[in-house]
């Protein structure tokens, strides 16, 4: 798939013929990103209350480790290997996953942690590869986000709860994203490229501050959100490939959605400081990870499964059902649930996320073997 709606590879990030020969070297990684998702659902249903077995007590104490970094950054990581066609860069995903696997089997344990952080390592060394060939600011901003991985495992091998290390693992993934988008602004001017410098810059200040100085960095991290914000909105072209139609348009819908999200977790990071539990740090983090990177993980999916399996994803109309639940829910969590205080609203609409995603899947599963059977 190619066009504003797709979540781009650089234009030098072609696979080689070797690495599209061994295709199923990537089945195993994906996999193992695929039950990290399945571990933080369940862990989510945990925390929200519902009654199922737990089959560890640390469980729901990984839970945004096992979304952010197992299954996103697994995701991330090997998406970049396809894209390098080097078979050691499947390092970087193997490690993430395996990583992934030891937190749902062991928990928060050391071992788990240092895979977690290998990964980032191995991830700093594919872009290295990356950049050799197309350095620019659009990878410089997604090197930053690896480089925020590093940050966030390195601070909890240091003792730092996960609530600490959330400004780290949300600029992972923001930044990564930013810097994919900016492949696909469509906008060769220098201003806009400086504007997104300046952006990355505070994004990462922000979250830098946010650990030196927790009670005014939070503030800042929010400034740098709504930098980033700021940016996206101005140049992205979503803005205009919304007014279109399929795929154009559900790409559009899902990231203008996406990054009023954003805007959301900025103005309450910004505005209220820091938080480490309750409905604020609800509302802000599930902004980001919920409303914001699922999102961007929905409607970049046509491309992420071709490139990373060589399987068709083709568009549907259906993808907007989990895509509607997914922000209509979160809308009702955050506003009626955190906001409100309604507790009974604020689980039902955490149920509701959880489904969205596994709508999505059957969606996605469903489209990919249709696509197949066509091709």
């Amino acid at each position: 798939m190619t066009g504003p709606a797709a979540a781009s590879l650089p234009p030098a990030a072609s696979v080689t013929a070797a690495a599209r020969a061994r295709p199923g070297w990537r089945v195993p990684p994906l996999a193992a990103g695929a039950l990290a998702l399945a571990g933080g659902l369940w862990s989510a249903l945990l925390l929200l209350g519902v009654d199922l077995p737990v089959p560890r007590p640390t469980l729901p104490e990984v839970h945004g480790p096992l979304m952010v970094l197992g299954f996103v950054g697994t995701l991330v990581a090997l998406e970049r290997a396809v894209a390098l066609g080097s078979g050691w860069a499947l390092l970087a995903p193997a490690c993430s996953g395996l990583g992934a696997l030891a937190l749902l089997a062991t928990g928060p344990t050391l071992g788990a942690k240092l895979l977690l952080a290998t990964a980032a390592v191995a991830l700093l060394g594919v872009y290295r590869q990356l950049w050799r060939r197309q350095p620019g600011p659009a990878l410089l901003g997604q090197v930053a986000g690896a480089l925020a991985w590093y940050a966030a495992t390195l601070l909890w091998l240091g003792g730092y709860d996960v609530p600490q290390v959330v400004p780290w693992l949300a600029t992972f993934a923001i930044a990564t994203i930013a810097g994919e988008r900016l492949d696909l602004a469509f906008v060769a001017g220098e201003r806009a490229r400086r504007w997104f410098l300046a952006a990355l810059a505070a994004l990462m200040g922000g979250a830098t501050a946010a650990t030196l100085w927790p009670v005014t960095g939070a503030h800042l991290f929010g400034a740098g959100l709504l930098a980033m914000v700021a940016w996206l909105a101005t140049y992205d072209a979503a803005r205009r490939t919304v007014r279109g139609t399929g795929l154009p348009r559900y790409g559009g819908a899902g990231l203008l959605a996406g990054y009023a999200w954003l805007a959301v977790a900025g103005v309450l990071w910004a505005g209220a400081g820091s938080t480490m539990d309750g409905p604020r740090y609800d509302a802000a983090t599930h902004a980001v990870f919920l409303g914001f990177v699922l999102s961007m993980i929905f409607v970049h999916a046509p491309v992420i499964l071709p490139a990373v399996l060589r399987r068709p994803l083709p568009y549907h109309p259906v993808l907007y059902a989990p895509l509607a639940l997914l922000h209509g829910s979160l809308l009702a969590r955050v506003v009626l649930g955190d906001a409100a205080g309604l507790e009974p609203v604020w689980r039902w609409a955490g149920v509701a996320n959880v489904a969205s995603v596994l709508l999505f899947a059957a969606c996605a599963g469903s489209l990919a073997a249709r696509g197949r059977g066509r091709s």
